[in-house]
């Protein structure tokens, strides 16, 4: 009995245990649709022919996942034989717990070419809907998302033609670590090296303590009613991006309790649900489900301001199309209060119409004086049902003005608050602007209590977002002011000093927090000057994109009154001198449309606010694809983008404003949204020493007790801790290196022997590239430490060590890739991470650059790079990874002293591409004896098309006249070749049809 069987037998049992039916009889396509007859026909009452049964398989098997879920939950009909319609459902949606509930084991589907084997999957009602893939002790689970990935893009798998295509949950455990994600389509269904990924969970208890152990997991996750309630209640179908989402616990605990609170009318709470935790998901669900409540008579989620009505309301309706309308005024938002449509339930509004519609004074528009009424009067019906009042953030500016009349006016009516930073005592009365105090209610006043919490010290924790590197920076006596902060022009240098290293060489982008708009002016003045002046200085000096973006005087202007309600600095500032402020912001704007060849104003300057949030997002793409000249590499700023605002690409901020609290750290969570390993932490360049106000930030908002304990989870090690990690992890390579009986070089990694060896060198160095990449990005290493890291592995050798990685985790992917079954187990379960290899600099756009220089050079100067060095860097790299052989070969064919321009390198190299690709593709034809001028046509229409024609290759070999088993067999070689020129033209794009020929 092999282990890994043993796993499955033993969880197979506790299943047992839990009621589940075990059908040991169920292992091919043929029982499977078996037995969803059988309980098709008994849940709707029918006995269908064997035409009829084959007609609704033809009918509900469906290849997009997202169709297949949508019938899966819906009612559905079926004309039978005798022309009558049969209105059917696959399962009991109303009780899900009331449908069967069976386990099956190793079924086995061949369709097609595909011959896949399944570990444990658990039907309901007959149709698979969750898939348990079990591997042994020390085997990463991601192995096995990879391999269900693997399967998914296999060929004629079983997930688009048989009863598969109903799965809408995978689980992968090895026992130990156990995860669940959401099946999708391919769109949505990618696990590589850039992390576009899977978004895939571990459970956990209401205190958020993960059960990860697979025992204590089944009989948590898997009990019948529970797993019904998260495949009806807790997956949401996104209608907009037709894919399948699945909540996390913390989501599912939190709209419990906002819907158990009402069921038993027990008063207003609120959830403290941190900064990028998914809260508008989970309002979303909680509102939804309040919906079919009869008791209640509507819900409302309240929003602040009017593009967060529009982004919200965008959000609903991506969760589920049109259900939420617009409401363009408060005259319109009380029609649809008093509206009886069932559509008009769920209503998303704003504060500020929800403030006006409870106005006495304010009347609605109309010709008969006689009939106007003030919205309030209209309302009267309403004043004693039960209504329920959701608020998105619930500690805006306007919302302390309107909770009395809104309780006032609703004696029956519940409110619920989600927020990220709670108001508690401590941060009730804060600076809001200087020489100012303003006290707010603590959140408890309002909403009385607690009904959940997930804080940040719990997402930290889950990797649902990334821990802070701090940098105080410490200023040179000369160059401090008498408070003790860093003069702006001392800020600006070391900014520019630092950015690279911040940003990992320009790959994510930075946010400047300044404290006044007259400083951000002096700062977007001072970025300009001293870029001015380095550019004349240093050759080739490569400058940052500065934007600036702070609100102009509102002067009556209602928009601009709106975005200032929550920007209490520069309501503040533009009270004083505000033509001059409003002269400088228009000169400012004006630099941007002749950086961006936009045409912004400042009397449209919300199209300009929004055209830098765009611009900052935009930093996803690689220069190649989209010029560095469109992006912002540094946004100025003083309230704006500090709440609220999201990128992935933004890794950086640097503070020269003075923050507590809530408003901390929600600056702070700015940085801090997962991407992939190459952005390790949020980082943050403090220059005005707010350590205790970091400290305090962490002991009030960790909700643990624990205050240093937490500090551990939001703060990431110090330079000198991960510094002596790195130490460890580069003597375990060579310690493995001299156990291999080798040198402890690049070169001598291709003498190990076997591919166990070559998996566990893969593994080893893995983690050294890891710790380096953490510290590429520390903007306060000493000068002592940096020696320290560069003696501890040139970088030579380790530039050396990764091109040897890439090189042999290459080959055994695609021995991975072939699932040879003798393949050894090391090599089987090795876990790929090319993106830590991918250096942000040393993009395409760098290595034109660099072999320009090198054209330039001639023997008589001095070298800035040799032709080997450039190729070092290319094998080290992981992003050249299918392009490296076509670099280095046009390298060999370029003269040193031909002083080519970098514009004519990229010329010459597409050129040169296109004149290889065309002379490989003639031996081609010349090596097999086909018509070159058709293999060229052959493969120009596979790729327009992404479709493998196999009447077309086969109409290659026509002319030789061959039998069908030899040109069967020729087809089969001369696809072997093309296939690579083909995966190379496509990149990551399928071509269907392909992979039967791998």
């Amino acid at each position: 009995m092999t282990n890994e069987h043993k796993i499955e037998m033993d969880f197979i049992n506790k299943l047992i245990d839990l009621k589940y039916s075990y059908r040991s009889d169920i292992r091919n396509n043929h029982t499977l649709e078996q037995n969803f007859r059988e309980k098709f026909q008994e849940l709707n009452q029918v006995n269908l022919s064997d035409n009829e049964f084959s007609r609704l398989l033809e009918s509900i098997i469906d290849s997009d996942v997202y169709t297949a879920s949508k019938t899966l939950r819906e009612k559905n009909s079926f004309e039978r034989e005798d022309g009558t319609p049969l209105f059917y459902t696959l399962v009991n949606t109303k009780e899900w717990c009331k449908n069967s509930f069976e386990v099956i084991n190793q079924l086995r589907m061949n369709t097609d070419s595909s011959h896949h084997r399944y570990d444990v999957i658990l039907l309901i009602n007959g149709i698979p809907m969750v898939q348990i893939e079990l591997k042994t002790l020390g085997v990463s689970p991601r192995r096995a998302m990879a391999q269900i990935v693997e399967y998914k893009n296999d060929l004629g798998n079983g997930y688009t033609k048989t009863l598969l295509c109903f799965m809408q949950l995978f689980i992968v455990s090895n026992q130990n670590d156990t995860w669940y994600f959401a099946n999708n389509n391919n769109t949505h269904f990618n696990f590589d090296a850039d992390e576009r990924f899977l978004p895939y969970y571990r459970y956990a208890d209401q205190s958020n303590k993960k059960i990860t152990n697979l025992d204590k997991f089944t009989k948590s996750f898997l009990k019948k009613c529970i797993l019904g309630d998260m495949l009806s209640k807790y997956m949401v179908l996104v209608a907009v991006e037709q894919k399948l989402l699945v909540m996390r616990p913390y989501q599912i605990y939190a709209v419990e309790a906002i819907v158990q609170s009402i069921h038993q009318n027990r008063g207003n709470g609120y959830i403290w649900h941190t900064t990028g935790s998914g809260k508008t998901l989970t309002s979303f669900k909680a509102s939804t489900l309040l919906k079919d409540n009869p008791d209640i008579e509507k819900c409302l989620f309240v929003v602040d301001r009017k593009d967060l009505d529009k982004q919200t309301r965008e959000e609903f309706n991506k969760f589920q199309e049109g259900c939420v309308e617009e409401n363009t005024n408060t005259g319109q938002l009380v029609e649809r209060l008093l509206s009886t449509n069932y559509a008009n339930k769920v209503i998303v509004t704003t504060i500020q119409k929800l403030g006006l519609a409870l106005d006495d004074t304010i009347k609605e528009k109309g010709k008969d004086k006689k009939n106007k009424k003030n919205y309030k009067e209209q309302l009267e019906p309403l004043r004693n049902k039960r209504v329920v009042f959701i608020f998105d953030e619930c500690h805006r500016s306007q919302f302390g003005k309107n909770h009395e009349a809104i309780k006032e006016f609703f004696p029956n009516s519940q409110l619920f608050g989600f927020t990220g930073t709670p108001i508690f005592e401590d941060n009730a009365t804060y600076r809001q602007i200087d020489g100012q105090e303003a006290t707010m209610k603590t959140t408890e006043d309002i909403f009385q209590k607690e009904l959940y919490a997930y804080t940040i010290t719990h997402a930290i924790d889950d990797k649902n977002v990334l821990s802070f590197h701090i940098d105080y920076f410490k200023a040179e006596e000369e160059s401090k002011t008498p408070i003790g902060t860093i003069k702006q022009k001392a800020v600006v240098e070391a900014i520019l000093d630092k950015h690279n290293t911040a940003t990992s060489n320009g790959k994510f982008n930075a946010i400047l927090a300044s404290a006044s708009i007259n400083e951000a002016i002096e700062y977007y003045r001072l970025f300009k000057q001293i870029q001015k002046e380095r550019k004349e200085e240093i050759p080739n000096y490569y400058s940052l994109n500065i934007a600036c973006v702070f609100s102009p005087p509102a002067e009556g202007n209602k928009e601009i009154k709106q975005i200032q309600e929550d920007l209490e600095q520069e309501k503040e500032d533009n009270k004083e001198n505000s033509n001059e402020k409003k002269k400088v912001l228009k000169e400012i704007i004006a630099d941007y449309n002749k950086q961006y060849s936009t045409n912004h104003n400042i009397n449209n300057f919300d199209l300009y606010y929004q055209d830098i949030q765009k611009r900052i997002k935009d930093q996803k793409y690689p220069n190649k694809d989209y010029a560095h000249k469109n992006k912002i590499d540094i946004t100025i700023v003083v309230d704006m983008l500090l709440t609220g605002f999201d990128s992935k690409f933004l890794n950086t901020l640097y503070v020269d404003k003075n923050l507590k609290y809530h408003g901390l750290i929600q600056a702070f969570s700015r940085t801090n949204r997962v991407l992939n390993d190459t952005k390790p932490y949020g980082n943050i360049l403090d220059f005005r020493g707010q350590q205790d106000q970091v400290d305090k930030a962490i002991t009030l908002f960790s909700g643990e007790q624990d205050k240093e304990a937490a500090k551990t989870i939001w703060l990431v090690d110090s330079a000198p801790i991960v510094i002596e990690k790195y130490e460890v992890a580069v003597k375990a390579v060579e310690k493995f290196m001299h156990s291999q009986g080798l040198e402890n070089t690049p070169e001598d990694v291709i003498n190990l022997k076997g591919d166990n060896a070559r998996g566990e060198f893969i593994n080893l160095f893995k983690d050294v590239q890891r710790l380096k990449t953490q510290l590429d990005q520390y903007t306060d290493i000493s000068q002592e430490n940096e020696e320290k890291i560069k003696n501890i592995m040139p970088i030579d050798t380790l530039r050396g060590f990764r091109g040897v990685y890439i090189e042999t985790a290459k080959k055994l992917k695609a021995m991975q890739d072939k699932g040879d079954d003798n393949i050894d187990e090391i090599v089987e379960q090795l876990d790929f991470e090319f993106v830590l290899f991918a250096s942000a600099v040393i993009d395409y756009d760098y290595i034109m650059g660099l072999i320009a220089k090198y054209t330039t050079q001639t023997k008589t100067t001095k070298y800035t790079m040799t032709k080997e060095q450039i190729i070092s860097l290319i094998d080290a790299d992981a992003k050249f990874i299918d392009e490296r052989e076509d670099i280095k070969a046009y390298i060999d064919t370029l003269e040193m002293g031909s002083g080519l321009s970098e514009e004519q390198i990229k010329q010459g190299y597409e050129e040169f591409k296109v004149k290889k690709s065309a002379t490989a593709l003639d031996n081609i034809a010349s090596k097999y004896s086909i018509d070159s001028k058709a293999l060229n046509e052959f493969m120009d229409i596979t790729i327009s098309r992404m479709i493998l024609d196999a009447d077309m290759l086969s109409e290659l070999f026509t002319p030789q006249e061959l039998g069908w088993k030899e040109r069967g067999k020729k087809e089969l070689e001369l696809m072997e070749e093309l296939i690579p020129l083909l995966k190379r033209k496509v990149g990551d794009n399928e071509i269907s049809g392909l992979s039967a020929y791998e």
